[in-house]
């Protein structure tokens, strides 16, 4: 499948901002299934620098700096990306997932695909008994690891409500887990919460979804703006498998993958600092529209 995304941020102020350091986190991703064909960004008012990195996960990020005084600041990412990959069955044969915490615990890589580097509490995402006492049924001894991910994420998407007024990124993650309300970001952080309270490794992913659904198919939750799942290492042989909690749903061609982290502090696709305004005014406008 081949999509056209764009993803269209912008900012009012109520006072002119002298100057403006972003960073941006908009080019998705070639490889776990998908391949990036075209990418472009479009900055007003126009940045005076632009420069471009990769940071430890391999996301490509660009740096920008506007030193011209503006009330607006409008930034237009428009990509193409190829998608073909498939999951495995809920219930296909895996690794017990005791076996997978202790081969994570054992891994000699310190690398961005290790699956130790997220087996541990991270910034937005601390380690709470409350979170792994809930995780800890849909992992019964000797129980699959795909199994296991896939009766938490089910769990996840039935107890949960999506309610995109419940919550901000910088809500506490135990409040979240309290009022069972929340967002795709707030689903991710509680699932990678709970498989890491257990030693499992859990990534988070900044993505897209599929804006049309096939005839006949719910529109999914989160379509209209970036999405959040959740990656869950299953050994070696399977690898990185994507769940997506908010949904209930594998990871297959419906997702478009951007950034990969610890939690949504490493992938947000657009921060930064400001001089000048103390209030203003965010919108953000995704389209993911099916081209072949």
């Amino acid at each position: 499948m081949i999509y056209d995304i764009r993803h269209v941020t912008t900012y009012a102020y109520e006072s002119p901002v002298s100057f403006a350091r972003c960073s941006l986190r908009l080019e998705p991703r070639t490889g776990d299934g998908q391949q990036l064909i075209s990418h472009a960004v479009e900055i007003r008012p126009r940045p005076v620098e632009r420069t471009v990195r990769r940071d430890f996960f391999g996301t490509h990020t660009e740096s920008v700096l506007i030193e011209t005084a503006h009330r607006n600041l409008r930034i237009d990412s428009r990509s193409r990306v190829s998608v073909a990959r498939q999951a495995p069955g809920r219930a296909a044969p895996s690794p017990p997932w005791e076996r997978i915490r202790d081969v994570a615990f054992e891994a000699t890589s310190l690398g961005p695909a290790s699956p130790v580097g997220y087996v541990f509490a991270s910034s937005l995402v601390p380690v709470l008994a409350p979170l792994t006492a809930y995780a800890a049924p849909s992992f019964p001894p000797g129980g699959g690891i795909l199994s296991g991910a896939a009766d938490l994420m089910r769990r996840i998407r039935n107890d949960f409500r999506y309610d995109s007024k419940a919550t901000v990124i910088s809500t506490p993650l135990r409040e979240v887990f309290e009022k069972r309300h929340g967002v795709c970001q707030d689903f991710a952080h509680v699932m990678i919460a709970g498989m890491r309270g257990l030693g499992l490794p859990a990534a988070y992913v900044s993505g897209y979804l599929r804006t049309i659904p096939p005839a006949g198919q719910p529109r999914l939750q989160g379509a209209d703006a970036s999405h959040a799942w959740v990656s869950v290492w299953c050994g070696a042989e399977l690898g990185w498998v994507g769940f997506d909690p908010t949904n209930d749903l594998l990871v297959e061609n419906d997702h478009i993958i951007l950034s990969i982290g610890r939690d949504f502090s490493d992938v947000s696709p657009v921060d930064g600092i400001i001089v000048g305004s103390p209030k203003q005014k965010l919108n953000v406008a995704v389209d993911v529209l099916l081209v072949e």
